[in-house]
């Protein structure tokens, strides 16, 4: 397994059908958090401003996309037609990326990080 060094060249590592979703994931949580830095974590993209704000990583048939548990309550009703876990996303390649919901979580949790302070992981 390749130890990757940067978020690009995790990205240019991906299958090829991974990356369309993963530069759209990635430019989505970049529009909500312009000043966070990207790096790897345990060999994932996240985005860091103040603490991990999320990651998203691929997957052989899914991305997942990590904005911690207490992000996800809010939108547990929009997240029942998508796979879950307690912290976590999975978006399948096969469907479109739900940008408007992913906007918004990502949003509630950088403005959870930003003015409550808020984990990582709880």
């Amino acid at each position: 397994m390749t130890k990757h060094k940067t978020v690009e060249e995790y990205l240019k590592a991906t299958p090829d059908y991974a990356q369309e979703k993963l530069n759209e994931i990635r430019s989505i949580l970049k529009s909500v958090a312009p000043n966070a830095t990207e790096e790897l974590k345990w060999g994932h993209p996240v985005f860091f401003e103040k603490r991990i704000l999320f990651s998203y990583s691929a997957f052989k048939n899914h991305i997942t996309f990590m904005p911690t548990g207490p992000s996800l309550e809010p939108f547990k009703n929009e997240l029942s037609l998508f796979k879950t876990g307690k912290d976590t996303i999975q978006f399948p390649y096969d469907k479109p990326l739900p940008k408007d919901l992913i906007v918004r979580i990502a949003q509630y949790r950088y403005n959870d990080v930003i003015q409550n302070d808020a984990k990582w992981m709880y």
